[in-house]
């Protein structure tokens, strides 16, 4: 068993983090009380190969490997997890699916531009009816001739406003339930196609989430994914592909936390000392950085276990659920390492916690965490 990371790993690792310091760090406040999407910040991630890290260059993406797009999702996400989870859609979600099971025509037209990051994508699953147990997808599409015919609302898309490109999932056979579901890319500014406001999240400010409306969207034939019928089953095998980024946007967060926790605790004193030389303090900065290089291992396994080509999905639902519950408590902690100071935003370690939240529901909730790793424990 090797620990030890590769050349190539550490540059990427590296080059993530200088890049977080300089070029995401000095906006990230201000873009969270905002709630401004990082356009600029977004083309300079493209300019770095970030935006389709895992694609081949066969079709424009950097080649790299899963390790190295884990390596760089934490170092993104520990500035700010908004950039995360922006880089995280469009790896995990979008160019992953689209490169595993897309057409020529899909991979030629729309995966070679989103790994360039020339163009950003979407993926719409969830519905107001149709959160956790995906198969009750409403939206419905009836052939017509050479096209199919959207209808239908997506909520809590990540990328809503701002993507180019949306992969949608939608029923064309009701009476087949979940077999019956057929995923379809619609283009930005298709007629019938809108946007929503955007929420007005608890975290993740700075990315922007809005839900989607379909009305006699008109999408050809030639944009359907996979095949007639398959969709959940893309979704499904999409989001067991992707958990491992959202694993790294948590452990970035708990990075942050630990990290705002020690500097705190060298400054701060009290009862004629700093907060550092109390144990109460040291203890808890202690299980912090446990629990973080856990988190970062389970991580880190589940993406060389899928670099390998071995089995990963009980492996990053283990590290999606275990990450984004290390990520809350850290947060947690580290503000009340902080004391007051933690409960305002001059010290970012509220929208540490703020952040982290979200990273026990989206891409499943830990719930389904705990189904997909119970299955997968009692299926051997």
């Amino acid at each position: 068993m090797n620990f030890e990371l590769t050349e190539e790993q550490i540059m990427i690792r590296d080059t993530a983090r200088e890049f977080a310091q300089t070029e995401i760090a000095p906006s990230a406040v201000e873009r969270d009380l905002k709630g401004e999407f990082p356009t600029e910040i977004v083309k300079k991630l493209a300019e770095l190969g970030f935006m389709g890290m895992m694609v081949s260059p066969d079709y424009d993406g950097a080649g790299m490997d899963t390790v190295s797009y884990a390596l760089a999702m934490m170092e993104i996400s520990k500035v700010d997890a908004s950039v995360g989870v922006i880089m995280s859609v469009n790896n995990s979600l979008v160019c992953f699916g689209l490169e595993k099971y897309g057409s020529d025509f899909i991979k030629e037209n729309f995966l070679k531009p989103l790994a360039r990051g020339e163009k950003l994508g979407a993926f719409a699953l969830s519905e107001p009816e149709a959160g956790s147990d995906a198969t009750q997808q409403q939206t419905l599409a009836v052939k017509d001739g050479d096209h199919w015919v959207l209808n239908g609302t997506k909520n809590w898309i990540t990328n809503g406003q701002s993507a180019d490109y949306y992969i949608v999932m939608a029923q064309t056979d009701r009476e087949k339930r979940h077999k019956g579901i057929t995923a379809f890319i619609v283009e930005k500014g298709t007629e019938g196609f809108t946007h929503g406001v955007k929420e007005d999240k608890l975290g993740i400010r700075s990315s922007d989430t809005c839900s989607l409306n379909f009305t006699n969207c008109r999408v050809p034939e030639e944009n359907i994914i996979w095949e007639v019928g398959k969709g959940f089953n893309f979704a499904m095998n999409t989001l067991n592909g992707g958990r491992y980024g959202i694993a790294s946007q948590a452990v970035g967060i708990a990075m942050a936390s630990l990290d705002a926790s020690i500097k705190y605790s060298k400054e701060r004193k009290a009862f004629g000392t700093e907060i550092a030389n109390h144990q109460a303090i040291q203890f808890k900065i202690a299980d912090m950085a446990m629990n973080t290089e856990a988190a970062k291992l389970l991580t880190l396994q589940a993406a060389a276990l899928k670099d390998a080509g071995q089995p990963y999905i009980k492996e990053a639902a283990m590290a999606k659920l275990y990450s984004s519950e290390v990520a809350v408590k850290n947060a947690l902690e580290a503000i009340q390492i902080h004391g007051g100071y933690g409960y305002v935003r001059e010290y970012l370690v509220e929208r540490y916690l703020r952040d982290a939240k979200i990273t026990e529901i989206y891409e499943g909730t830990s719930e389904i965490q705990r189904i997909v790793i119970s299955r997968a424990l009692l299926r051997d």
